[in-house]
């Protein structure tokens, strides 16, 4: 075969292969580096801690299930010993009783007086208790102004404090969670923008871009909120990012 005749049909070939694959196909990426830490095991809360200490019998853990029982009409608040930026949270949750709890975001200890913590809020309940709570997001703040967030919803602060909100496609529904059993949930922060799921499903996002004001860094807590609810938390796994530039 002649060098010519070799040249055409290598070309012939390489073409065939072009056609074949699409060059905008999708490129599986290896899976992140970060590791992820159990926050949640045995029977010893090492590493928590009860906000405020008068709450420490609210709280308590067994073969890994966090229990918080609301002794009287208060926040209370179980805080991890660290503080974060940029993480990914997993966790189960079981709702026992009627109640409103959730996790608190990058939180600090709010100088006002207002109440315990200023941080942003993902917020849980029993089935029923509405899209205002149940898989929102809540914003407590000393001196901002607290936007809606409900679940369903992706919310844009604009630099200038102005709202922008839209309907996320195929967020979770209230038939998606079950009643009085075991729900899964993930809160994702990264920079400016912060994801709540449920279940697999995207249940409230939002983007604070109020870079003056808005929070960077701080604790995770879990909350009580109402006299004689009953709340548990399992198989609580945090893996933690350091902030990248593309998303500060």
């Amino acid at each position: 075969m002649n060098c010519n005749r070799l040249r055409i049909l290598v070309c012939l070939a390489w073409l065939s292969v072009s056609v074949c694959v699409p060059r905008h196909a999708a490129v599986a990426l290896p899976p992140p580096t970060q590791e992820s830490e159990s926050i949640s095991q045995g029977n010893s809360l090492a590493g928590w801690s009860a906000v405020p200490k008068s709450s420490a019998a609210d709280w308590s853990i067994r073969d890994g299930v966090i229990t918080g029982r609301g002794s009287v009409d208060r926040l209370s608040y179980l805080v991890w010993k660290d503080e974060l930026e940029d993480f990914d949270l997993r966790f189960e949750y079981r709702m026992v009783t009627k109640g409103n709890t959730g996790v608190e975001v990058r939180a600090h200890r709010d100088a006002t007086g207002k109440r315990p913590f200023e941080g942003y809020h993902a917020d849980l309940g029993h089935v029923g208790i509405g899209p205002q709570v149940l898989g929102a997001w809540d914003f407590h703040f000393a001196r901002r102004r607290e936007p809606a967030c409900h679940r369903g919803t992706r919310l844009i602060i604009e630099k200038d404090g102005q709202l922008r909100s839209s309907h996320i496609a195929g967020a979770v529904q209230l038939s998606d969670i079950r009643k009085h059993d075991w729900n899964s949930a993930r809160i994702v922060a990264s920079g400016r923008r912060l994801q709540f799921f449920i279940n697999g499903k995207p249940s409230a996002e939002f983007t604070d871009n109020v870079e003056s004001k808005r929070l960077k860094r701080g604790i995770i807590g879990l909350q009580l909120h109402d006299k004689g609810m009953h709340v548990e938390f399992k198989n609580m796994r945090l893996k933690r990012f350091n902030p990248t530039s593309a998303t500060r």
